[in-house]
Formats: C-alpha cells, structure tokens, sequence
C-alpha cells in the first residue's frame, strides 16, 4: 500500500471494472431502451446539480446514477429503429478498444512515446488506404470527426498550394455541403467572397458546368482557384457527385480536389458503394468517418491524403522542448500530420474491432444497409400515401406523406413535422428532417447493424398511417445541417415576383425606407456574371434584362427584385456568387439593400421571407 490518494489495488481495478461491464451490458441489451429520449436542462439540473463530493462515495451509488440520472437522456444509435441523422452504432470490440487506449492512457503523438500505438495507426490507415485505391505513399491521420478532417483538408490543401493565407485565393462548395466546411473556411481567413456556393442538379450532385464556368471566370479576374469540396455521400441525401469529371476540372485548373465522404466513404467495401464512389481514388483528399460506417465508437474521424509528404509539410513544428521526440528515419509522428499535439490512439478499436469480427463480417453490414434502403425505396415507391422527395442514394432516403394528396404545401410541411414527433414519442424509432427544394421531407438513414427488414416495415408502416396530434416538438423546427433558401411552395413555370405585393402598407413604407435609392442609363451592367458582390435590389422605375451565358433568361419590372440569391446567407457569412448578368433596358430607379440588409428583412418581414424564397428556388431552377 502505497500513499497515493489516488490509486487502486489491482483487486479493487478488478471489481470496479467487473460492475461496470455488468452496468453497461445490461443496458445495451435492454430492448425498452427508447432511441431518444429528451429531457429539460431544469429535470437534468434537478438530478445532477450540486458540489462535487470532498469524500468518497459508493461505486455502486455513481453507476446506479449513471444508469438512473445520465444514460437514459440520450439518444441510441444502435436501436434498430434509428433512421435520424446518421445512425452511431458501435461494435463491443470497439468499446474495449477504446477502454484499453483510456486505461493504458495511451499518447499517440510520437513514435518515441508510442511506437506500438502507432504502428496500429499506420496498420489501420493502410486498409483505408487500399480500400478507397490510394496508393501507399499517401498519408493519413486519425481526428475527431468529419468536421476536424475537413478542416486539416482545407488546411493542408492552402499549405501546399499557396504556403500562406492570400486574398486571391477561392474555394468552391455546392450548397448540399457539410457545414463544416463553412466553419473550417471562417476560420482558416477566407473571406466571403473566397468561398463560392453552387447550386446543384434535379440529382443534389455539384453541376460540373457550373463549378467549370465559375472557375473560368476567377481565373480571368486574375483569382487562384484553390479548394473544391466534393460530396461522397451527402448528408441531405446522400448523393455522390460526379467525382472523375470534378478530378478532371481540377486538374485541368490546378485545384486541390477534396472528397468528403465521412458517412458514404466506407461503401467502397461494398460492390453497390463502390460503383457508385466511382473517381474517389482521384481526390487530392478524402474525408472518412469510422464513428460511422464502419461502426466504431465516438470519436474516430479520419483525413486521407494522397500527396503523402503534404500533410507533415502543412503540420509539422519543432519547438527545443521536444528536439528528443523528433522523428528519426522510417518514423511518423502523428503530431506532425494534424492539428493535435495531445492525442490518444483512435487506430485500437478500429483494429481490435476489424481483427475480431473480420473485415467480411463489416462487409456484410454495409451491403445489408444498402438493401434495406432499396427496400424502403421499394415500399415508398409502391404506396399511396408516401412520395420520394429526391432519388435515394447510398444510405438515405428522403420522402414525405402525402395525406391523400393534399395540396397545400405548407400544411404538408407542418402535417410532416408533426408525424416526424410523433414517431419519436411512440418510441418504435427516429427519423430526422431536412429541406429540399425547399420543401420539407423526412428523412431515413438506414446504417445500424442492429436494423432488419422488420424494423424498417415498422417505422414506414407508421409513417404511413399514424394519426397527426398535439405533439411538444415544433413541427418545422427540423433538424437542418444545411442552410436551405429555397421555398416550400410550387412555383408556376412564368412566375413573377413583387416584394411589395403581399406587404401591409406601413410595411412596405419601412421597408423603402431602408432601401438606398440608386439611378442608373440604359445599358447600365448593374451586376456582372461570377461577381462576388452582395446587394440586393428592387426595380421602382424601368426594366432589366437577367443574362446566363449571354442567353436573356428574363426581363424584370417595377415592383420585381434582383440579387437575391447572392444576397442570402449560406452559412458562416458564404454564399452564392452571381450566376447571371443584370443589365438595364431602359433608365431604372432602383432600392440597393447593401450586403447582409436582405438577412434582416427576410427575419423580420415574414411575407418578403415568403416570396424570397420563392424567387430564389425558381431562378436556381432555370439556371
């Protein structure tokens, strides 16, 4: 016996971690586990507040907390009836794999300190490697999520390309991109008008003819097309897009080519996942998420590259205060490849996992998730009242009920809404929601392990006939992970859109007051094709003429609006750029809102927020 106050004999580590075991496998094997359930920050403030202890407390009384007071307010992705966001169903072999990184305490930084740990490391990124047909010069590292992989892509793509952050420098998105990479964008330096959003085809896949023309017209404005961020397997729906043709126009324009595909990106072991990942092993960078399909636990991100040598080279600082854990010939420090400099080993329960079950057993669980959305596609397909609200892809399907063919949109969207909490409070499953085209879908992602045709049958059959009641979640308030400026209404095919039309007369007398008037001639080019700029107009006297390509797509009267695509937000202060011309057919007198003032009067004016949004899905639709 020893003084250190906190320390354990080896019986009592033993017996403690014997009734944790018990805890936990007696709660994962529990089927009446709901897979959500919520709570207040009052219920939980209730059970948990107060002073930490200056004594010891029972072992027994902390795990009958955890199983009382913590662990029921959560949600379970491995419930079979999981289909929200994108399902986190681990394995057990994972689990000790993460339990014998956090009892060995494992620092997984440098070779000296972990040379076993990080061989595992090494072990596991060259599966990656061969599965997606990188070759085994590339690098990778393992990080927390999808979100700090992109980020290290973003980073190491400007290293490597430009060697420091330069206001010439722009990357391109669609608007089905992770928000991540808005975020990672804001804080690596790129202005909002570095980032260019484009919108995407009847199929949600980034336009090829769109992302060649945008970059075309950087590069003529003396601009250095930087960074393309490619979707393999979007969170939205799932789509995949063109990956050869997007290498093919990097390439011939010198742009990095980055492939996020956190959640699809393991489909490859999969024949289905593969043909449909086609042109992955062109990226510059690929984005996986192991925490997802591949079924580890929390955290387990993972960043490829196949320029090997980029990553130390974007990553890599000496300090004098570890010259001794430098690393010597045939030797990787992780720390040098990433971010982190304190990190534990992700790479044992992946290995640990993937050696107990083998690599056919993961195999299996892909192809069978895969099946069972063609079935959930098949059994919407084929009833009365579900309608599929884009082309599945992958894992996801996107639809939505549609109440014996009820008309109104806005009633659809908020009937939806509600049938998506009622599914969860019934406790059979979870499903999640998103806008496309504006319109409101629900939407199922079928991944777990756990899942079988039953299980998908079940949700869908309820879906299917549930009554709508009073339900405590606010049926509009859909988990979005995807700024959406689209409207919920269907379009007419000649539309015509007057700001003014639907506002109260003080209203609209606020709002051109806060409009800047502006005269311009004939002939006046008031916005230029691919500009960066943000203002948003309003005609009062005279007409445009909108211009895609040099192709008159319309022409716009007094009372009609322009500008406001690239006047909306995307995400993180990114946007749209302007994808058509605007020239002036006669003298015009116009309202400017300068940027970031069309934000304010779509949250303030509700009917201007309708009637942007209407005009913005219309005019994306004919670009």
């Amino acid at each position: 016996m020893t003084d250190d106050p906190l320390g354990l004999d080896p019986e009592t580590m033993r017996q403690l971690g014997y009734r944790a075991v018990d805890m936990l496998v007696e709660r994962l094997s529990d089927s009446s586990v709901p897979p959500l359930r919520r709570a207040t920050p009052d219920e939980m403030a209730s059970r948990l507040g107060g002073s930490p202890p200056n004594e010891p407390e029972d072992f027994d009384e902390i795990l009958r907390c955890l199983g009382d007071d913590v662990l029921p307010f959560m949600s379970r992705g491995d419930h079979p009836g999981f289909f929200a966001f994108v399902p986190f169903s681990g394995t057990w072999p994972g689990a000790l794999g993460d339990l014998v990184a956090s009892a060995a305490n494992v620092y997984a930084g440098s070779w000296m300190e972990s040379a076993g740990p990080s061989q595992v490391e090494l072990e596991v990124l060259g599966w990656f490697k061969d599965w997606v047909g990188y070759p085994s010069t590339a690098a990778g590292i393992l990080v927390s999520g999808g979100s700090a992989a992109n980020l290290t892509a973003l980073a190491c793509a400007r290293e490597t390309r430009s060697g420091e952050m330069a206001g010439d420098l722009v990357a391109y998105v669609s608007d089905q991109t992770h928000s991540s990479f808005a975020r990672a964008a804001r804080n690596l330096g790129f202005r909002p008008e570095q980032v260019r959003v484009l919108p995407v085809d009847d199929h949600y896949r980034l336009r090829t003819d769109l992302l060649a023309a945008a970059m075309d017209a950087d590069l003529a404005a003396g601009r250095r097309p930087l960074f393309v961020s490619a979707n393999g397997g979007a969170t939205n729906t799932g789509a995949v897009d063109p990956l050869p043709e997007l290498a093919a126009i990097c390439r011939e324009r010198g742009a990095w080519l980055h492939v996020d595909a956190a959640y699809g990106g393991f489909a490859v072991l999969a024949e289905a996942g593969r043909e449909q990942l086609a042109g992955l092993e062109l990226a510059d960078s690929i984005t996986l998420d192991p925490h997802k399909w591949l079924y580890q636990p929390y955290e387990c991100g993972c960043l490829l590259v196949r320029a090997g040598p980029a990553l130390v080279g974007a990553f890599s600082i000496t300090p004098d205060y570890l010259n001794d854990a430098v690393a010597r010939a045939g030797e990787i420090n992780f720390s040098d490849l990433g971010m982190q400099l304190s990190r534990s080993s992700r790479a044992l329960k992946v290995w640990v996992s993937i050696r107990y079950f083998g690599l056919d057993a993961f195999r299996r669980a892909i192809e069978r998730s895969l099946e069972l959305a063609a079935l959930a596609r098949d059994r919407i397909e084929e009833s009365d009242e579900l309608e599929l609200m884009a082309p599945p892809s992958l894992g996801v399907v996107c639809f939505r009920r549609r109440y014996g063919g009820l008309d109104d949109e806005h009633a659809l969207d908020t009937l939806n809404g509600q049938l998506v909490s009622e599914l969860e409070a019934s406790g059979l499953g979870l499903v999640s929601s998103t806008r496309l085209h504006g319109r409101y879908a629900i939407r199922m992602c079928v991944m777990s392990h756990t899942t079988g045709a039953e299980d998908v049958e079940r949700v869908l059959a309820f879906l299917e006939t549930a009554e709508v009641g009073d339900a405590e979640t606010s049926p509009l308030a859909g988990y979005e992970r995807h700024p959406d400026i689209t409207t919920s209404r269907p379009i007419p095919r000649e539309a015509r859109f007057a700001l003014f039309d639907e506002l109260p007369s003080e209203d609209a007398r606020r709002i051109t007051e806060l409009g800047i008037p502006r005269d311009a001639p004939t002939g006046e080019v008031i916005i230029e094709q691919w500009a960066t700029t943000r203002d948003f107009f309003v005609i009062v006297e005279g007409s445009v003429e909108v211009l895609v390509d040099g192709e008159r797509r319309a022409e716009l009267g007094p009372g009609e609006f322009f500008g406001e695509i690239a006047a909306l937000d995307w995400g993180a202060g990114f946007g749209y750029p302007r994808i058509a011309e605007v020239v002036a057919t006669t003298p015009l007198r116009l309202l400017v809102y300068p940027d970031g003032s069309l934000q304010g009067l779509v949250r303030e004016y509700r009917a201007v927020e309708r009637v942007i949004r209407a005009a913005v899905e219309y005019r994306l639709s004919r670009r």
